[in-house]
């Protein structure tokens, strides 16, 4: 297969070299006087046929000494398995190295330089730039922008896109956040001037949670809500500087009446949301199951209909 992807390789070069020798003259044929031509003659005028034979052979070395490496670095990551992540990051600066060894040396075999060629390769070089640094030039005002428009600060819990977790780093190419799994997501800066960026702190320690109970159409909802309040205010990780609401409401689930109890409480800091979360929850639930407070349950109902 290696050898068949090789052959086709050539032969596409050495049918470039043969329409690039040709061209031209049939250029001057047809139209003499064509800036076309005169760019295709140019062309012909400085590359060295000689120089991309060598280059063909210089890019195949490279292939087979980069897949001799990555052979080297797989068995060597899976018997030092602790240096993984550090073997996989020389790989992957060795590869920039010897791409751009053999890229250069290429150029320089395959081509006379001059200013006709230098003119040319800048305006190719110029305008290749020039796309490729279209998002990150956006990305760079957008993150301009938001230095100085501060939607979020660093430290802030933030809902973007789906991701849910704390801004740890604001660049001028993008935001990082590190979510409640514990994963690092790196945003692009001009994702935000675009989409709704929800921010639970807005740069304060204290943050307000929602926490939702259920419990069904019979039971004693004044009792509810009271067990609820107080098991907030009893948990350590509840701010209680600010106050703390029990809302109510009647919902249809699944066919069945539900009341829906939501209480809003401040956590101290944001890193204990999910802590007193499960704080609150565990003294609902064990006050519930005292007070004898159940929660909701469907009734299903069988018609049998006969003829």
């Amino acid at each position: 297969m290696q050898s068949t992807r090789i052959s086709f390789f050539i032969t596409s070069v050495l049918g470039f070299l043969t329409v690039l020798f040709t061209l031209p003259v049939k250029a001057q044929m047809a139209v003499p006087d064509s800036k076309e031509l005169q760019v295709i003659s140019t062309l012909a005028e400085v590359v060295k046929p000689g120089g991309l034979f060598m280059s063909v052979i210089l890019f195949i070395v490279v292939w087979a000494i980069l897949k001799v490496v990555k052979t080297i670095v797989n068995d060597l990551s899976e018997v030092f398995a602790e240096r993984r992540l550090l073997l996989q990051k020389a790989l992957v600066f060795f590869q920039f190295l010897i791409y751009f060894f053999a890229i250069s040396t290429s150029v320089l075999m395959s081509f006379e330089f001059s200013k006709e060629l230098l003119a040319i390769l800048g305006g190719t070089l110029a305008v290749a730039v020039g796309f490729a640094m279209k998002d990150l030039a956006a990305s760079v005002v957008a993150g301009i922008i938001i230095m100085f428009d501060r939607p979020f600060q660093v430290g802030d819990r933030v809902l973007f896109g789906g991701e849910y977790g704390d801004i740890v780093a604001i660049g001028l190419r993008s935001v990082k956040m590190n979510t409640l799994d514990d994963n690092v997501v790196t945003i692009p800066n001009n994702t935000f001037l675009n989409q709704l960026t929800s921010c639970g702190n807005y740069g304060e320690l204290d943050m307000q949670v929602a926490i939702t109970f259920h419990i069904g159409v019979d039971e004693d909802l004044s009792q509810a809500q009271k067990i609820i309040r107080e098991c907030a205010a009893l948990s350590k990780f509840a701010y209680l500087n600010k106050p703390i609401t029990v809302l109510l409401c009647q919902v249809l689930t699944n066919n069945f009446i539900a009341y829906k109890l939501t209480v809003k409480v401040y956590v101290l800091d944001t890193k204990y949301e999910k802590a007193l979360e499960t704080d609150i929850t565990l003294r609902v639930n064990e006050e519930f199951r005292k007070a004898n407070i159940l929660a909701p349950t469907m009734q299903v109902s069988n018609t049998i209909q006969r003829a």
